[in-house]
């Protein structure tokens, strides 16, 4: 989806199709899209890297002693949304974070994977590319437009209407993100009830970051016009699948996929990045799966991993390898949620390939047994270990792997681990229904 402009060219888009407001997006440590927002007779100012905003005021920024911040447009990312507003249309470009002194703010998680990025290059690669697939709920709205805990259809994986009363939504939002410049793969109804799929080609890393958050932005604008609410919790009820976000991953050499081979189910390459993402996979959880609810989802029994293994022939496993050849070998990985932020996730997956290739590990064999039907004996004897069970525990991980550490940086390192120690203490303090309901006729 990028696009090659000048500040020319956006001037000139801008005057031509009537933009009144742009609005400066970043990105958050907790993966939420933030926004400056600035009438279009500022464009100058935008396009000079000139807007200021007060970092001290977003989580994982800076101390208010030394709060201002500059946003810095990436210009290939202009896009003018395709919804009217009664005071003219509105542009995005997503920002890059700068210090006022001129040099990138560390604790920016899209400059983080634009760092890791360059270190991919330096080592001889020239692009990784991402397939997401994200899946949400959609759930009725009450008289005041808040969200209820009615979901809106009783579909199930793949039904067509009127079961799947989803369709009418998912296909507006579908339009408009072709409006948009998205390639859509598939969309459809998923296992559960209520919960919806829409799959879109890859791309190349940054430009799949970008367009998860994009993606998030017309899901939920879309769904509220459709008097419904969309949520990206991965388990906003108990007793149904929740919602993951599995990502699809290629490396690349010019035009060749590094992770094919002709005569073997992948490259030599594609192996030795698997083994890094097997060593730091109990780190990366605390990336990937960044909230108490994510762990309510990688439980056995609802198609969510939650062994550390790999595989081409189910899907239980932590990492599975679809039967594809040529430039789409690939790998995926099934435990990430859609609650991660995508900046943070990618570059920190990325990263532990990396090692991989840069290291000796020896890859764990290929696990053809359903592992969900094992018994805790012969996972031990084949080797597979658990994933992180509780935010907590995955923080435990992380803590223990300095290469995931590094992989952050140390500004994005401290800011994950306040935020989220932070959001544990505050859940452990909390009472919740099922105690009251198991314990106060017990005691």
């Amino acid at each position: 989806m990028m696009n090659k402009y000048s500040a020319e060219d956006i001037k000139e888009m801008a005057s031509e199709e009537n933009v009144e407001f742009i609005c400066l997006m970043f990105t958050d440590i907790n993966g939420m899209i933030k926004n400056v927002e600035v009438p279009v007779s500022q464009i100058d100012k935008v396009l000079a890297n000139k807007i200021t905003f007060d970092g001290s005021s977003i989580d994982g920024f800076t101390r208010i002693e030394e709060s201002d911040m500059l946003l810095h447009p990436d210009l290939s990312t202009w896009l003018i949304f395709p919804w009217g507003s009664e005071h003219g249309k509105v542009a995005r470009l997503i920002c890059d974070i700068y210090e006022t002194d001129g040099t990138p703010f560390t604790g920016d998680p899209r400059y983080n994977l634009n760092r890791i990025l360059k270190k991919m290059k330096d080592l001889g690669y020239s692009s990784f590319n991402i397939g997401p697939e994200p899946e949400f709920f959609l759930f009725n709205t009450d008289e005041k437009g808040r969200p209820t805990l009615q979901l809106n259809d009783d579909g199930s994986y793949f039904d067509f209407s009127p079961v799947d009363m989803g369709e009418n939504c998912r296909r507006d939002i579908v339009m408009i993100l072709e409006k948009m410049g998205f390639e859509i793969e598939a969309s459809h109804h998923e296992v559960a009830p209520g919960q919806q799929e829409i799959d879109f080609k890859y791309e190349d890393a940054l430009s799949a970051a970008d367009s998860i958050q994009t993606f998030k932005l017309v899901v939920k604008t879309v769904a509220k016009r459709h008097g419904l609410y969309a949520t990206f919790m991965p388990k906003p009820l108990q007793g149904i699948n929740g919602s993951g976000m599995h990502i699809n991953m290629s490396l690349f050499k010019g035009d060749d996929n590094v992770f094919d081979d002709d005569q073997d189910m992948l490259s030599n390459t594609a192996k030795q990045f698997l083994s890094g993402l097997i060593v730091h996979s109990r780190a990366l959880t605390a990336v990937n799966n960044p909230t108490i609810n994510s762990y309510k989802r990688l439980v056995p029994g609802y198609e969510a991993p939650t062994y550390i293994a790999w595989s081409s022939k189910n899907r239980s496993p932590l990492v599975r390898v679809p039967a594809a050849k040529g430039k789409s070998k690939r790998l995926e990985m099934r435990s990430v949620d859609p609650t991660t932020n995508p900046y943070l996730a990618i570059a920190c997956i990325l990263d532990a390939g990396l090692d991989g290739l840069q290291s000796d590990y020896k890859l764990m064999p290929e696990v053809k047994e359903n592992i969900y039907a094992m018994t805790e004996e012969r996972r031990e004897e084949l080797g597979i270990d658990d994933l992180p069970s509780t935010l907590h525990n995955a923080l435990k991980a992380l803590r223990k792997d300095k290469f995931v550490q590094e992989s952050l940086g140390k500004s994005l390192t401290n800011s994950l681990f306040a935020a989220k120690n932070a959001e544990w203490d505050k859940y452990c303090q909390t009472v919740s229904q099922w105690e009251r309901d198991t314990y106060m006729p017990l005691y």
